[in-house]
């Protein structure tokens, strides 16, 4: 599969994904899309120098100017948005719409990020000595290393950089050695922007390509103020603590055994369609797919027979082409991932329909639907492929203590048409996730709300609300505007 002409008119140079060893591959057929050089340690040594440079300048520009920069790079996305678009889907295997509608997320946080640009607000505070007053205020803070997963290659990177720099902060960007097309393409896109920027410091953002030790370079850095990591939970319990040691920040997006409830009063129709793209949509690879749902017993035995009828009829194959609704695997691991999960669910009693690998080209898989009666073993492991386990649940109580005995904690939702249930589902005793969704699907996140969740996912928030605050660090400010010094608590002091 020949690129060099997308990648041409998305302003990257040959030499750039033609030179090196580190071979760059689509999961649509498996062919070689790019050979990328990987970046040695000195050169990682100075691309995080440069950002901490670039910060000391970035820092004194007034937020609404840095907002202009995001809206420039915002509009350089929207020109060149069916090329990347494209892109993503060539090396993650998404949708093409699912590409289209990544590079539009991408947009969207550009344009929050630029209202937001002149709304880093502080509070004032009551201060408890006469003729003093307290405030808060929020600074830049520092270089903000971002490590990326393959799944969503350039949204997640934009969640976290569309804020950094508007809150002051540059950015260095350590992509998935699965997806560092994607990465070169929006560096080069911002450096188009960055260059109608009249007082934009050089290196604002940067790009390390590289595996593994690249990202442990930059993670155990002290002039990286903030670690951003989205990836696996075991991926998290190495950054978080390598992070804390150095007292550096971190905000984790880690895993999701996301689920569903599916309630007897539930629109039966609008759960299916849900169902059917939260955990079959993206090949099962998004961090927020549907991998467990409970069905009350009083409508499982039809539901589940429409829900296995729907999953036969899905369009699986190239992700490029019109119609199809599944592609494919990211790699032959991911697959074999894929089929030990249901090894073993098979090993613990479970009926599985669906599941086979399809074709001798790319990793293709028809989307299985796993039954069991007891939820656990390894019902209780997040598999990133289209894996449903299907449970039945006779009170709601009992659904949602089961959907919160997992260790991850990222989404949720319940299909229900009784207003008692969906806010008992959305209260202090109901979901234990971060984000609880009712009549729709656990993933596909608007870019206004924070997202992110707890437990074993980390705890992170990235993207809207104030999600902003983890960029900036907090300053307590008091201001005597007296002549007199009182102490605060009625403290003496006399001299």
């Amino acid at each position: 599969m020949d690129i060099s002409d997308l990648m041409s008119r998305l302003g990257v140079e040959e030499r750039y994904y033609t030179r090196g060893p580190l071979s760059v591959t689509t999961p649509i057929d498996g062919s070689e899309l790019a050979q990328v050089a990987p970046d040695d340690q000195s050169v990682i040594d100075e691309k995080i120098a440069l950002a901490h440079d670039a910060f000391l300048e970035w820092r004194s520009t007034p937020a609404p100017r840095r907002g202009e920069l995001v809206r420039l790079f915002g509009d350089e996305l929207r020109k060149h948005k069916d090329d990347l678009g494209q892109l993503v889907t060539i090396e993650c295997g998404k949708l093409l719409s699912e590409g289209l509608g990544e590079v539009q997320e991408m947009i969207d946080i550009c344009d929050f990020a630029v209202g937001l640009s002149r709304q880093l607000y502080g509070l004032t505070i009551a201060s408890e000595r006469p003729g003093h007053h307290m405030r808060e205020s929020w600074h830049p803070l520092g270089p903000v290393g971002i490590i990326s997963a393959f799944n969503f290659p350039v949204a997640v990177w934009s969640w976290n950089a569309a804020l950094a720099l508007i809150c002051g902060d540059t950015c260095i960007w350590k992509p998935s050695e699965k997806t560092p097309l994607t990465a070169l393409a929006v560096q080069s896109l911002f450096e188009r922007a960055a260059s109608r920027f009249a007082d934009a410091p050089q290196h604002l953002s940067q790009v390390i390509i590289g595996e593994r030790a690249a990202g442990e370079q930059m993670v155990d850095d002290p002039r990286v103020a903030l670690i951003s990591a989205t990836g696996s939970t075991r991926m998290g319990r190495e950054v978080g603590p390598r992070v804390a040691k150095r007292f550096g920040r971190v905000l984790l997006e880690l895993g999701g055994n996301n689920a569903g409830i599916v309630a007897p009063s539930a629109d039966l129709d609008l759960s299916l369609r849900a169902v059917c793209f939260a955990a079959a949509g993206t090949a099962g690879q998004r961090c927020t797919s549907l991998r467990r749902l409970f069905v009350h017993e009083s409508i499982y035995d039809s539901f589940v027979s429409r829900l296995k009828a729907a999953y036969a009829s899905l369009p699986v194959g190239d992700p490029l082409q019109e119609g199809v609704l599944v592609g494919p695997l990211i790699d032959k691991a991911a697959l074999d991932r894929m089929h030990y999960a249901l090894d073993r669910a098979k090993a613990q009693g479970a009926a599985i329909t669906g599941g086979e690998h399809i074709g001798d080209k790319g990793w293709y898989v028809r989307p299985a639907i796993v039954e069991v009666d007891e939820h656990d073993g390894i019902v209780l492991e997040e598999t990133f492929a289209p894996v449903l386990y299907v449970m039945r649940y006779d009170e709601l109580n009992e659904a949602i203590a089961l959907q919160n005995s997992v260790p991850q904690g990222l989404s949720s939702c319940i299909f229900t048409r009784d207003v008692l249930e969906a806010e008992q589902f959305l209260s202090a005793t109901g979901s234990d996730c971060g984000i609880a969704n009712v009549n729709i699907g656990p993933s596909g996140a608007e870019i206004g709300g924070a997202f992110g969740g707890e437990k074993e996912t980390g705890g992170g928030r990235e993207s809207g609300s104030d999600a902003w605050k983890a960029y900036m660090r907090r300053q307590t400010q008091t201001v005597n505007y007296s002549t007199a010094l009182p102490l605060a608590q009625g403290v003496k002091f006399d001299i």
